[in-house]
């Protein structure tokens, strides 16, 4: 069975540095400096909480909402532990933003033919056996990388051997059925921004259980106009993108 991989934020070592933000923007080829909040140009963002420092990234959930409400299958967890998107299915529909509790994909809402953006984790370097460029960027080891069984229990050392430096708490072992990338901190989180999940149990069993009610022909039927409309309007933006450039090139 393949290993599923995982990140560790220890907040009591972070010092701000934006090394992840930095190398983050340059694994994905992004310009410009790192940014205060998550965008489409910006996967990582390190914010400042008075004497700490919280890097935010997608949380890579183990049962992703994300991934439940596209209806085309664009966004897809993975057995290595990044919940990746692939942009040659996205149909534009954007529930995914809608859906996600921690308001992780963005929109390139400045582009003539945009796409949803989010943090995978680096899922290409994790397949060549490399490890994401934020942690391997990190100076001081806020931000580590491994097997996601072996992280819980560094996490759970680390919190038990430090005589209550660290609040009890691993943050993303059980919320919404848990994720990819936890947090441990000497600061409670709900001080540091972090939202306060509804349920323990992952959101896609709860709309599971809303949309069962709703007869499937309208599931369906209004699924199918909602792709059709969007197929649409997203040719008419690729069209014009490449009018545009051709222009250009002319």
């Amino acid at each position: 069975m393949e290993s599923t991989q995982a990140i560790l934020v220890d907040i009591t070592k972070c010092i701000g540095c934006q090394q992840c933000a930095i190398a983050c923007k340059a694994a994905h080829n992004q310009t410009g400096d790192p940014e205060p909040t998550l965008s489409s140009t910006a996967f990582t963002a390190v914010e400042p909480h008075g004497e700490r420092f919280v890097r935010r990234l997608c949380l890579h959930c183990e049962d992703p909402t994300c991934a439940s409400v596209c209806p085309v299958g664009a966004i897809k967890k993975t057995a290595q532990g990044p919940v990746r998107y692939d942009g040659s299915k996205c149909i534009g529909c954007r529930y995914c933003m809608i859906a996600c509790p921690y308001s992780v994909p963005k929109y390139q809402w400045s582009k003539l033919a945009p796409y949803v953006a989010k943090c995978d984790m680096c899922a290409e370097r994790i397949l060549r056996g490399d490890q994401p460029a934020c942690t391997a960027a990190c100076p001081t080891g806020a931000s580590l990388f491994g097997n996601r069984e072996q992280l819980l229990l560094e996490a759970k050392k680390r919190i038990v051997e430090s005589s209550g430096a660290y609040v009890d708490r691993i943050y993303g072992e059980g919320e919404l059925g848990g994720t990819s990338v936890f947090y441990i901190s000497d600061v409670p989180f709900e001080k540091l921004g972090f939202i306060e999940p509804p349920a323990k149990q992952p959101l896609p069993t709860l709309s599971e259980a809303a949309l069962s009610e709703i007869p499937t022909v309208v599931m369906v039927g209004g699924s199918l106009l909602a792709g059709l409309y969007w197929i649409s309007e997203r040719r008419k933006q690729v069209a014009q993108a490449e009018q545009i450039e051709n222009k250009e090139r002319s």
